[in-house]
Order: structure tokens, then C-alpha cells, then sequence
């Protein structure tokens, strides 16, 4: 069947305006890279726990040694510049029945969890509580007291070498970097405390249940402020971007 020629432009024109709009239009060029950045911050924060026990003849006696002395102890610690308002909580108080011999003993127990925001004044926050009456201490556990903020800085920072590896790439391929079209997190924030900066159980002090003597001599030599450092924790932030290629 012929077509009249006078149909061929109406053809055409019904061709063209089938054809996709992209068959056109030249292929835009992206270059997509990942990148991880590691960055030392310094620790800003530490935890510190301190407790107090004592053992005497009935619940109530032990009970009110215990209390007494923890209120000394709570005294002194918010005298530590970096203590604040709301920087102590006190934890589970405990009182149960022992023996020494033949003859009952009550031993009562409670702490308290410190936060300093001075963290190289641990060791001066620990003497105080001792030679205020505790008789147990747990950490210093230094860390990062604003993880958000310093997760954002190591994702700027992954971010910017994700850019120089994609100029790279694209003065490679004889192109120009253009510029970030889509940006993905790679997952959630990794912070990761120096091993020195975890939590490990102190040595005690002698536990001071009596007035005077020997344990009460020992636990007066622990009140001592032991050095720290806080050290630096590890903050890792990737990062998946595409960019165009001009």
C-alpha cells in the first residue's frame, strides 16, 4: 500500500514525538566514591563510682553509719570543680546479715556515680571521696560526653575526602568534578574509648570501720589523689557520594 507523499511529514512528526525523551539528550556522567574518617578526640568527660559499707551489730546501726558517711562523701565530691547540679546519683542500698565467728553482724552498703566534667580532676575527686569515708571506688571512665557533635566533625571530615578522591577520579577520566548529587551515611556513629579509658575497678582503700588502728591508718594513706589522664577516643564516620563529571 503506497503512502501518499504528502503524508510523510505528518509521519515523521507522529515518529518523533514517540521516541523517548532521553534518546536525545546526552547520558549524564557521575563519578560515586565511599570514604571513612577516623578522627582522636579528646576525652571531656570521666565517671567515677564511690561507696560506702560498714558493719555493725544491728540493721539500724550499720544503716546510719553508712548514710552518715555518704553525705560526707557527696559533700566533698561537689566541691571538685566540673561537678555540677545533677552530676550525683545515688545507687542500691544494701543491707544483709554475716558472720564474724560466732557473732552477727549487719553490713550495710550504698554509692554513688559521679560525672566530672573536668576529667583531669579524677584523681582529686577520688582522694576527696575517700578521705571523706568511702571505702570503694570503681572507674575513672573517661569518654566523649557530646558524641553527636563530634560524629558531625568526622563526617565533615569523610566528606571532604570523599571529594579529593572523586577529583581524582574525575582529572583521571580528563573531566571536571562537578557537583555532590546524592550524599549517603554509612551507618551509625563508631566511638571507641582508648583502652586505657574503659572502666576497670580500682584497688580499694582498707575499708575504714573502725575509729582508729591499723585499717583506719591504711585507708587515711589511700586518701592521696592518684594521677589520670584522660586520654583521647576514636570517632569514625563513612560516607557514600555521587558527583557529576563535567
Amino acid at each position: 500500500m503506497s503512502v501518499p507523499l504528502r503524508a510523510v511529514p505528518l509521519l515523521l512528526l507522529l515518529t518523533l514525538a514517540l521516541l523517548p525523551a532521553s534518546a536525545g539528550a546526552a547520558v549524564e556522567r557521575t563519578i560515586s566514591v565511599n570514604a571513612s574518617a577516623t578522627l582522636e578526640v579528646p576525652n571531656d568527660t570521666a565517671r567515677v563510682g564511690l561507696s560506702v559499707s560498714a558493719e555493725r551489730g544491728s540493721r539500724g546501726a550499720a544503716l546510719r553509719v553508712v548514710s552518715g558517711r555518704l553525705r560526707n562523701v557527696i559533700v566533698a565530691v561537689q566541691g571538685i570543680p566540673g561537678v555540677g547540679d545533677g552530676d550525683v546519683k545515688t545507687g542500691r542500698i544494701s543491707v544483709r546479715k554475716t558472720f564474724r565467728g560466732e557473732r552477727v553482724v549487719y553490713r550495710a552498703s550504698e554509692g554513688i556515680g559521679v560525672t566530672l566534667h573536668e576529667p583531669g580532676r579524677a584523681g582529686e575527686l577520688i582522694g576527696a571521696g575517700i578521705a571523706a569515708g568511702a571505702t570503694g571506688v570503681s572507674g575513672p571512665t573517661f569518654f566523649i560526653g557530646d558524641t553527636e557533635a563530634a560524629y558531625a566533625k568526622a563526617l565533615a571530615a569523610a566528606f571532604d575526602k570523599a571529594k579529593l578522591k572523586a577529583a581524582a577520579l574525575a582529572t583521571q577520566a580528563g573531566g571536571t568534578l562537578g557537583p555532590a548529587l546524592s550524599i549517603q551515611e554509612g551507618g551509625d556513629a563508631e566511638v571507641v574509648q582508648d583502652e586505657f579509658s574503659k572502666t576497670s575497678p580500682s584497688a580499694g582503700c582498707a575499708e575504714a570501720t573502725a575509729p582508729s588502728g591499723p585499717r583506719r591508718r591504711a585507708s587515711t594513706r589511700c586518701a592521696a589523689a592518684p594521677p589520670t589522664k584522660p586520654g583521647n577516643s576514636t570517632v569514625t564516620a563513612t560516607v557514600g557520594v555521587v558527583f557529576s563529571l563535567l
